[in-house]
């Protein structure tokens, strides 16, 4: 008999998470017994180089809900992210990280919530970062009027990837042409009914965290080249800036040539010389992050490639069907 799709899945991306595993398999386990409903929680090691692979492996044999799904390198939190809600079964769907700094016990009232109001999307929103030092919540802060400015109100400030998302909305993210999709911006795009839970995001439990200053840059970055097309009118602008202060400067110097004014030197000159500069590497920069994203689209190239998931007995084959599933 085919077992029964179950009501809930939840969605662990983990890059060597070997030290958190027990704990959070102790505290993520407790609260889905607890809620008396058929569910599964798809673990997606990352390319994992710790034992996070032999933890998952142990943990299996004594929890029959744990589905692990092991991708063949590294290719980043969001890919993992994405590969694990593609491959969810459950009716929702929740992603949580796996160092417990998001609590799992805010899993029942998300889905309380959506049941309630008829949601499709629950998110989880950070109601205190008094943890975080002042630099990270600068620039926490930053990113979040950013990406509400690109995507809108509908954008929830100081929510991360912890949410809940209803099957539509999983069938919607399918369908999209996306590759790598930013999950933060796409989701409020997509316009589906939408609440919040706010809780107190919490130290990491163990181990270090995943997301150093580089990385969190990186996601601001793609965040806006992957969403709009912004940076390419800023580069507009600036370049008619450049032409119209230019031009000002023209008219400065024929009146000042009329009036005999003019002294040979090379102060203006040089200060004219570095903004004109300026403003066309930084133009050509902004440009050369759109063409990069146009030659990834055109190579084709998955964002990430399934070794093996435990649900389906075997490794998975790399074929043109699982390519496929994994450009979606």
């Amino acid at each position: 008999m085919t077992a029964p799709e179950p009501a809930l899945s939840v969605v662990v991306p983990m890059f060597n998470e070997a030290a958190v595993l027990p704990l959070l398999a102790a505290r993520l386990r407790g609260v889905l017994d607890g809620l008396g409903e058929a569910y599964e929680v798809v673990a997606v090691d990352d390319g994992s180089t710790d034992g996070t692979a032999a933890g998952l492996a142990a943990l299996r044999a004594g929890w029959p809900e744990l589905r692990v799904l092991r991708l063949r390198r590294n290719s980043g939190h969001q890919a993992a992210l994405v590969a694990g809600l593609l491959r969810a079964r459950g009716g929702y769907v929740v992603s949580i990280d796996a160092d417990l700094q998001d609590p799992p016990e805010v899993i029942v009232e998300m889905l309380r919530r959506a049941r309630a109001d008829r949601l499709d999307v629950v998110y989880g929103v950070r109601a205190d970062r008094s943890r975080d030092s002042r630099f990270k919540r600068w620039t926490a802060a930053g990113y979040y009027r950013l990406v509400r400015h690109l995507v809108g109100a509908q954008m929830p400030a100081q929510a991360g990837d912890f949410r809940l998302l209803s099957r539509a909305v999983v069938e919607a993210l399918r369908a999209l042409p996306e590759r790598s999709p930013v999950l933060r911006l796409v989701v409020p795009w997509l316009g589906f009914a939408s609440g919040e839970v706010a809780y107190e995001r919490r130290e990491r439990a163990a181990g270090r965290s995943k997301y150093p200053l580089s990385r969190m840059a990186g996601l601001a970055a793609e965040s806006v080249t992957s969403f709009s097309a912004a940076p390419l009118r800023v580069a507009t602008w600036l370049g008619l800036a450049g032409v119209a202060l230019c031009g000002v400067l023209v008219v400065v110097a024929v009146l000042a040539w009329f009036a005999g004014a003019t002294v040979t030197g090379w102060p203006s000159l040089y200060v004219a010389i570095l903004f004109l500069g300026a403003v066309q590497l930084l133009c050509l920069g902004l440009l050369g992050e759109y063409v990069a994203r146009i030659y990834t689209a055109v190579q084709g190239r998955p964002a990430y490639a399934v070794a093996s998931d435990s649900a389906d007995g075997e490794p998975a084959r790399p074929d043109a069907a699982e390519l496929a599933d994994s450009l979606r």
